[in-house]
Formats: structure tokens, sequence, C-alpha cells
């Protein structure tokens, strides 16, 4: 049992934190982490893969032997939250944790690199930044972990991998964690040379709570309108995703200009602000954050009972882990997605595919409801005879339209005869 075999700081901290028993990725990667092999885990989101990968490696540390482990992760928000956890299961153990990310002041960051932490947390560009300016002593690397690997290996991101890992001792062990990885064997399988133990416990983890999955129809004309409202219902808090940074900045400026409780954290805005909107959103200043994928990795906020997709995700990874926001180790959670008619067909075959249940639901007075309202059914049947009386319309046009050209072709016709007869 992998708590027997935790050291006594540990363990006061396992107490600490209210922890019971370790999930099952935790139980199962804990072995060969220990055992310093290259490890590639797999599990649902919310099924505590930070743990999983910190408790193991950290127990291979050295207090006061500079840098020894790296946490390369996909956006700044969750470095910090890394930086934070790695620092509550350190809090006796003697070892620094010390974030490298974008879009903070690298003067502060190459003090602090000064003072030898034991563990590095950052995002892969500043960290290759600093690699190639020899402030991290990478040779002095044991272990790497790339934390929502899927993402830091795919695309323009991935030449930034492979540029961290040409400054990698040979023998460092290498760990990629994601509820996506598979994703990205290809790739993992170039880096590691085929030498790495896959554990994927998606088909057995039981950790996710309960988390309905819905649509709202909605056109693309009335989707801030919908937003607005759904901001008015009861004790709505909501992750609010959006596919693209301009569409979200459209909605998000007519929602501020009816001084709606609402934040924006996106791409490109500087450290501070997505800062701020985060830490608004945690202390319940505001209901509703809007934001791109950037929040979909990783992030664990505390409660969060809904998550609301503004536009179709566009893919089935990015659905997934949006809704990995919500029904975290056990909790309740709630999924609703704004769909056009012309989309739901696709949305349907996407939420298929992942073997997800998916329910209408409405908003009626200021409730969500998942019976159709009476009102709607009317207006429904009134938009349907509305449909059936233009179709007749269009009919009665069509057919005196025929009629029209039928009598000019006879009646050019018989002006011909006549002038044939002259």
């Amino acid at each position: 049992m992998m708590l027997e075999k935790l050291p006594g700081t540990l363990l006061q901290q396992w107490q600490k934190a209210g922890y019971q028993k370790p999930s099952l990725i935790q139980e199962r990667v804990f072995e060969p982490l220990k055992e310093r092999k290259n490890v590639v885990g797999v599990a649902p989101t919310g099924s505590g893969k930070t743990v999983a990968y910190l408790l193991p490696i950290l127990m291979q540390l050295n207090s006061g032997e500079g840098n020894q482990l790296l946490i390369l992760t996909a956006s700044q928000e969750l470095a910090m939250q890394v930086v934070e956890t790695a620092r509550f299961w350190t809090e006796k153990m003697g070892l620094k944790v010390q974030p490298l990310i974008g879009g903070a002041n690298t003067k502060r960051q190459l003090e602090k690199l000064k003072e030898k932490p034991e563990i590095l947390v950052g995002t892969a560009g500043r960290v290759l930044e600093l690699m190639k300016s020899k402030k991290i002593k990478s040779h002095q690397l044991q272990t790497v972990v790339f934390d929502e690997t899927d993402q830091l290996l795919t695309g323009q991101a991935l030449e930034i991998a492979q540029g961290i890992l040409q400054h990698l001792d040979n023998s460092c062990q290498l760990n990629f964690f994601s509820a996506t990885a598979l994703n990205v064997m290809p790739e993992i399988k170039t880096i590691t040379k085929d030498n790495f133990t896959l554990i994927d416990v998606t088909k057995e983890d039981a950790s996710q709570g309960e988390v309905n999955h819905f649509y709202l129809i909605t056109s693309k004309r009335k989707k801030a309108d919908t937003i607005r409202k759904l901001l008015h219902v009861k004790d709505f808090r909501s992750l609010i995703f959006f596919n693209e940074v301009a569409e979200l900045g459209a909605v998000a400026e007519k929602l501020q200009f009816h001084q709606l409780p609402v934040a924006t954290l996106a791409s490109d805005q500087n450290k501070l602000l997505r800062k701020t909107a985060l830490n608004a959103f945690r202390t319940a200043k505001i209901n509703g954050l809007l934001t791109t994928d950037v929040a979909a990795r990783g992030l664990d906020l505390a409660d969060l009972p809904m998550v609301v997709n503004a536009e179709v995700p566009m893919d089935d990874a990015s659905y997934l882990h949006r809704a990995g926001r919500v029904g975290r180790m056990g909790k309740k959670g709630t999924v609703i997605t704004l769909v056009a008619e012309n989309e739901l067909s696709y949305l349907k075959k996407m939420t298929k595919k992942l073997t997800l249940p998916l329910t209408e639901i409405y908003l009626y007075k200021g409730n969500l409801v998942t019976e159709r309202p009476l009102s709607a059914t009317n207006e429904k049947n009134t938009q349907n005879l509305l449909k059936e009386k233009h179709k007749d319309i269009e009919k009665v046009h069509t057919s005196v339209s025929t009629e029209k050209k039928k009598k000019k072709k006879r009646h050019s016709k018989q002006k011909n005869i006549g002038k044939r007869r002259v």
C-alpha cells in the first residue's frame, strides 16, 4: 500500500489535507515512479494526478543539492497551482519550490535561481529561455514531468519541448501525465525511445462524481443575451468557455455593459490581470469567468458546480477537459453547451463518442428546467405553423408565377401566328 511507504513528513501532510484512501492513479504510479522508471500516467480529470506524481518523486530529492525536479505545465495558471501544491507537500522537507513562468519578472526569477531551488515549476517557453542562458543547472535535473502532456507535445509547443530535452542528461527520468496523453503516444515513444511504463486507469477509475451534460438551444445572435440570463439564475457560478478570444471579448463587453459580475481569463492578457480574474472567481466576487481552453487544463476550482460551453468545443479532448473542471474527486457537477440548431448533430456525435448522456435543458422564468415549458412548446408549435403557412404561401406564389409564365407564352405564340398570317 502506498500510504505505508510514505515517510512521516509526507504522511503528516496527507492527514493535514484530510485525504483518506489514495485514488487509483496515485496507487498505481507510486512504485514505478519511486523506482525512477519513465511513466505515462493516464487518468480522468480530477483524479489527483498532481499528487500522484509529486509524492514518489519528492521522496527522491535531497535538500540543498540544487535543481533536481522540473515540472512543465501548459499554462501560467496551472504552473502556479502546481507550485502551491508542491509547497504544501514540501512544508516539512526543507525543499524550495521556484515558479518559472512567462509574463513574470525575469530578473526576480534569476535572483531566486541563485538560491538553488530543488523543484522548478514552469511554462515551457520560459524554461527553455533560462536553459539556453544557463541559468538552470540542466545537467543536475534528475526528473522531468510533462503535466498536461498532450498540450506540451503538440504543434509549436513540441519544438519547445524538444529544445528542453536537448539540455537534459540521458539518465533523466521522463514522466508524462494527462487525461488525454494517449493522443501523443507517437511523440512520447520517440522521446523515450520506447522506454516507458504506461499506466492507464481511465476505464477503472471511479473518482469522478455525477456530472450531468445538457445542451441549450440558442442562436449565435442571442448568445450574449442567453449568458446574461444564465448569470441571473439563482446560485449560478460557472466557467464559461469560448473557442476564440475575439468572441469571448465581444460577449464580455456586452455583459460588462450591463454591469454583470463577470471577468475574463485569456492568453492575450498579462499575468496580473489573469491572476486577479482567477482570484475574484475563486473568492466568489464574480460568478462568471469567461475564458478559453487556457483554463480547461488542470485547474482545480473547489466545489465548482457548473461549466458552460458558450460554443461547441472544437474537439473531443477540449470537451473532456472543460467538463473535467466539475465532478472532481466525487463531487457533483453540470455541463451546459449553448448550441445552434444546425450544430446540434455535431455536438450529439461528440458526446456519443465520449459515451456521455446528453439532455436538452431550458431557461424558463429565470430557472433552468429539464422539461420543455408550455410556453416553449407553444412557441415551437407557432413556429411550425408559421413555417407551414409560409410553405403554403410559397406554393401559391409559385403557382401564380407559373400560370403567368404560361399565359405569357400562349400570348406570345398567338402573336407570332398572327404575324405569319399577315
